[in-house]
């Protein structure tokens, strides 16, 4: 039995198949039409899923989207008439999309399915929809290694939900508590993402890339003006600060006043003022998802914490999770933003609307490494170098590794190309740029020549399984760059230029 299933239409559009409950195939949309974050239906994407299941659109038992877009709506009409008439541009704005086109999202899937399948929107296979974090929290349990886990969810906002908690055992997945938009420590992350020049939804790992060159000297004001926050992790912003429930912009001149003038224009340079304002807003986060994992372990008392949604690709704060947190084991859904919610909702129906039982864990998580992508083996590899005119080498598997050694420690760059592509935002080995880590220039080099972004930006990365704890503060495995792990002290000298 085949589950399809989808998110699109705001960003990070993917597709998931299922084959009786296990992950056949995922893949974002961007991966195919080099839009980043590309969030138009997942045409190509779905087309890889069925051609890598052998199957057609019509073979399918059920399609899922990953949210609800009625109740998205109900929110957005609650939120401008609280909010009245202070919202009334945002409203304008936001409503002719709506009205034309997000109501009616069901006839817009069935239409766009019905054209690729080439044939009547009746014969189309029924199709479903999961809630927003329903979708996040089966992502993070149903392909964890554990049996039994208590999950954590984290983004900007989801229908109403924007931090949810649930308790995973076996097929069952029930939520706890949550805390509900315009409360969102997703959203205050973002909006510190606008204030310091970056774009949000996408600019948010830049801040947290900057935030190691500043000192958190806003913490005490972030927590003293905008933010509420108690001591079992839960919170409330005082929104005269914000502009994202009644204007066009994330902030507002309140704000700006708060952190010493307006916002960094875009592609301006960056001052310490952004350095600081990230070091302190992450700091604040950190305290925040530390907090809310400390009260889940208090009020269930399971020993596994499984995270997802967009403030879970954080991996500072994962990294203070696992180390500081009272969980014995943390796993992070590798494709933990609005992609994984396509394969978290496929997992809804299987296990919750058709009931089927999940099988008992043996250890590992059933991602199978995030290699779920389109396979690039050494006929695909050759057609596309022979396609683009490439003078290549064919080298066997013996004379490789000491092949790319050598162009390691010569300090050039290598694009690695193998198996199956990456599903989430992490390169893994699948599609990644490598570099020696002992070279004083390969930071600047990768960031400002190969990447074209910015020169702060860092790099995960990789050691031997076995060598982890000569070189980190860090027990267990990390296979999706997910945790941020200390360098061990005496070791942060040497491996500093």
């Amino acid at each position: 039995m085949h589950i399809l299933g989808l998110s699109a239409y705001y960003h990070d559009s993917a597709a998931a198949l299922l084959r009786n409950g296990e992950v056949i195939a995922a893949a974002q949309q961007e991966r195919f039409t080099r839009k980043k974050h590309d969030p138009g239906f997942p045409r190509e994407a779905i087309e890889y899923c069925l051609a890598e299941g052998g199957i057609s659109l019509k073979d399918l038992q059920s399609v899922v989207f990953y949210d609800k877009p009625l109740v998205k709506f109900e929110r957005l009409l609650e939120t401008y008439l609280s909010y009245a008439p202070n919202g009334f541009r945002s409203f304008v704005a936001a409503m002719p999309v709506w009205l034309k086109e997000k109501l009616y999202l069901k006839a817009t899937l069935r239409r766009e399915l019905s054209d690729l399948a080439g044939c009547k929107p009746k014969d189309l296979p029924q199709l479903l929809f999961a809630g927003h974090h329903q979708s996040h929290a089966a992502s993070a349990f149903y392909f964890s290694p554990f049996d039994r886990a208590v999950v954590l969810c984290l983004d900007g906002v989801g229908e109403w939900a924007t931090t949810s908690t649930w308790l995973g055992n076996g097929k069952e997945l029930k939520p706890l508590w949550e805390i509900d938009f315009p409360h969102s420590l997703g959203l205050l992350y973002s909006a510190f993402t606008y204030f310091t020049g970056f774009r949000v939804n996408s600019g948010e790992y830049k801040l947290m890339g900057l935030a190691p060159y500043g000192r958190p000297i806003y913490e005490s004001l972030i927590r003293e003006k905008i933010l509420d926050l108690k001591d079992d992790g839960t919170y409330r912003l005082d929104m005269q600060y914000f502009n994202y429930c009644t204007g066009l912009t994330m902030t507002n001149d309140k704000f700006a006043e708060l952190f010493g003038g307006p916002a960094r224009k875009p592609e301006s340079p960056v001052t310490q003022r952004e350095m600081d304002l990230a070091a302190s807003i992450q700091a604040v986060t950190e305290e925040v998802v530390l907090r809310l994992a400390r009260t889940l372990h208090k009020e269930t008392g399971e020993d596994n914490l499984c995270l997802a949604g967009g403030v879970a690709l954080n991996c500072v704060a994962n990294g203070r999770i696992v180390r500081e947190g009272p969980f014995k084991h943390v796993w992070v859904q590798p494709a933990a933003g609005d992609a994984g919610g396509a394969l978290g909702a496929a997992s809804v129906i299987w296990h919750e609307y058709l009931g089927k039982d999940r099988e008992k864990s043996n250890g590992t998580d059933r991602m199978q490494g995030g290699y779920l992508g389109p396979r690039a083996g050494a006929s695909e590899i050759r057609a596309a170098l022979d396609a683009a005119g490439a003078v290549y080498e064919e080298l066997t598997d013996a004379e490789l590794m000491p092949r790319l050694a050598e162009i390691l420690a010569n300090e050039n760059v290598v694009g690695w190309v193998q198996g199956r592509m990456e599903f989430g935002p992490r390169a893994l080995g699948g599609r990644s740029i490598i570099g020696d880590p002992r070279s004083a220039k390969m930071q600047s080099v990768m960031n400002l020549k190969i990447k074209y972004r910015e020169s702060f930006r860092p790099f995960a990365p990789a050691v031997l399984a076995d060598r982890v704890g000569d070189y980190f503060e860090h027990e267990g495995d990390s296979p999706y760059m997910l945790i941020v792990a200390p360098i061990r002290p005496e070791l942060r000298i040497a491996l500093t230029p």
